[in-house]
């Protein structure tokens, strides 16, 4: 069996094998083969569904990959804290006892105390500015990003 080919040369049929069979699974070789609608539906909402499953297990597991190695630099952070708060501690006990051999050593620690506190009150100022500029705590770009899709889903946009 031979026809004419879209380039126009000679050679089989669409559909067929190199000798004129016809190709099973080949949706041009029986065109009465093709699926119904109502079976690419069925298979749409067999196929959906796994789809997601798979898609979500997939998302599970790089998230628990993840979290192990977020929780390994946690904990690291959090070492380098505390060694860092045990560094400051004996920064300010030298300055206590560095004022110490000027003054009584009451008024070095008391001195010293105080400008820690005056500090703290600084640094807790800053803060409450910088969280009162990010309030209110809301996505509110992505809430107006959802109200858009809403309206253009609906034909208001």
């Amino acid at each position: 069996m031979t026809d004419l080919r879209n380039d126009g040369q000679a050679g089989p049929p669409p559909g067929t094998g190199p000798l004129g069979e016809p190709v099973a699974g080949d949706p041009m070789a029986d065109p009465a083969a093709d699926p119904t609608l109502g079976a690419l539906v069925h298979d749409l909402t067999v196929q959906v569904p796994e789809l997601i499953r798979s898609e979500l297990k997939l998302a599970q597991a790089e998230l628990t990959a993840k979290g192990k190695r977020v929780g390994m630099g946690v904990g690291a952070f959090g070492a380098a804290g505390l060694l860092a708060f045990y560094g400051v501690a004996t920064l300010i006990a030298t300055a206590v006892l560095a004022l110490a051999l000027a003054l009584p050593a009451w008024l070095s620690a008391l001195i010293v105390g105080v400008a820690l506190l005056v500090i703290a009150a600084i640094v807790a100022l800053v803060g409450k500015k910088k969280v009162d500029e990010a309030a209110p705590l809301k996505p509110e770009k992505a809430i107006t990003g959802v109200h858009e899709d809403i309206a253009t889903v609906k034909g208001e946009r």
